[in-house]
């Protein structure tokens, strides 16, 4: 007959494997495989029927036996775990046929693969794109492996991960699981099994800030959900589509892109995993308003200044925030300020303001910032315009009528812009944000208070809660 079925036999229990390849099973007159596989097999085969192993990683060896015992003119069936054509025997048959110019007949028959049985034994977790990587780098070398891993996280693809540990592989699955949280909330699901389908299955699911690399071995699928996985009861679903609720898509697309552009910023910073993750929430925000890489270098801040300061919303002890400029108020997110019951006040246009500037011969922000610590001496201060203003909550600090919840300094300008910046950084009692050397601007201020006001979405990497 000259013909080769290539046949996938599922996972591992018998109710898994089709009746096409129970079909093929009956008529071969050589079965080739590896010896563990001939367990789930057996009852399928006629009598005579001749079993032949080369044993793991012969994949070669089997191939050439199989296409002999065919070219001799028996029919044969020769056998993969899960689907031959996913990581399988198929290519290789196909690709050795035509190195020898064989006639013989290939037909591959579909088998459940191991990730199909994984995700439903999970729930849902494969409803949209989705790609499989296997990590083991014996015939794919390391670097193209990791390559595809970062692609797979930036592209927000559900993600199987094949052969993710042996006794030699150790570490990989822990890097790929670094590489995973530079573009996914820490919050994201992860699914595994181990002998899927098999008397000792085991099914679990975590996320990818607990997933515990040690739990895992040769023989579990591992499958992590894309940003819109979620738990349920147990189990992990992802919808078909980004939106569930379609009422709520105009909120859901700010927030959805505004996360997206914080993953990008966070996989092209130099040394993301050196700092804090404060000052990083902090960063990202500044990155993202500017698209100013070089703010990695200029955003200094006091060791948890912005969890100090969030804190202070959260406890009440913030209710005011005083800016130097309207702008600056006017890019401060409403709906956190509202959610903690704070207000904005900006000095420059009250009446008292100009009457005081001119009888004291000095500018209007630093008159405006006078009077605000009369009245609201321990404010948080936020400065995106004025170096006069913030050198004059400087002056009143040290003569100790100013007693500020913390300071956002991000003045711009080419006059006593650096020097202001330098006068409030020695007040090591107070949190402090600050734009180092000449760049700053109103967008930065604004944007430096709403990482505090938003800390607290920091470490699942949302941050467009109040859009």
């Amino acid at each position: 007959m000259k013909k080769i079925y290539i046949a996938g036999i599922g996972p591992g229990s018998p109710e898994d494997i089709t009746p096409a390849v129970h079909q093929a099973l009956r008529e071969a007159d050589v079965v080739v495989g590896y010896a563990y596989y001939f367990q789930f097999i057996q009852e399928y085969l006629h009598e005579g029927a001749e079993c032949i192993d080369t044993g793991m990683r012969q994949e070669r060896e089997r191939a050439k036996l199989a296409i002999e015992r065919a070219e001799a003119g028996q029919t044969v069936c020769v056998i993969s775990s899960g689907d031959a054509g996913i990581y399988g025997m198929a290519p290789l048959l196909y690709e050795m046929c035509d190195e020898r110019g064989s006639n013989v007949e290939l037909e591959v028959l579909p088998g459940i693969s191991a990730f199909q049985k994984a995700a439903a034994l999970l729930g849902a977790p494969i409803g949209h794109d989705l790609c499989i990587i296997s990590l083991s780098d014996l015939m794919t070398p390391w670097a193209i492996i990791e390559r595809r891993a970062i692609a797979a996280a930036e592209a927000d693809f559900v993600t199987a991960l094949y052969n993710p540990k042996s006794i030699k592989r150790y570490w990989q699955l822990e890097r790929v699981r670094e590489l995973f949280l530079k573009h996914r909330s820490p919050d994201t699901p992860v699914g595994l099994v181990q002998q899927a389908g098999r008397p000792d299955q085991r099914v679990w699911t975590t996320t990818l800030r607990e997933l515990d690399t040690q739990e895992v071995d040769m023989f579990t699928v591992l499958i992590i959900g894309n940003s819109q996985s979620y738990l349920s009861k147990g189990k992990i679903v992802t919808p078909r589509g980004y939106y569930r609720n379609k009422e709520s898509d105009e909120e859901k697309v700010g927030q959805r892109i505004m996360s997206e552009s914080f993953r990008t910023i966070l996989s092209l910073l130099k040394q993301p995993e050196s700092y804090p993750l404060d000052h990083l929430w902090a960063m990202l925000h500044a990155v993202h308003t500017t698209a100013d890489f070089e703010m990695e270098e200029l955003l200094y801040s006091d060791p948890n200044a912005v969890s100090r300061i969030y804190q202070g919303y959260v406890d009440g002890k913030i209710r005011t925030i005083v800016t130097d400029v309207t702008m600056v108020a006017s890019g401060i997110r409403k709906g956190a300020l509202a959610r903690y019951g704070i207000e904005v006040l900006c000095y420059l246009h009250d009446p008292r303001v100009a009457e005081m500037a001119e009888r004291l011969d000095i500018t209007r922000t630093q008159a405006g910032i006078r009077l605000a610590v009369e009245e609201h001496p321990d404010a948080l201060y936020a400065f995106g315009n004025a170096p006069t203003a913030l050198m004059e909550l400087a002056h009143l600090i040290r003569q100790g009528k100013a007693h500020p919840a913390g300071i956002v300094a991000a003045p711009v300008g080419f006059v006593h812009v650096c020097e202001s910046k330098h006068m409030v950084k020695p007040f090591h009692d107070i949190p402090k944000l600050i734009i180092e050397g000449r760049k700053g601007g109103s967008n930065l201020a604004a944007t430096l208070v709403n990482a505090t006001l938003s800390y607290g979405d920091a470490e699942t990497l949302k941050p467009g809660r109040d859009l």
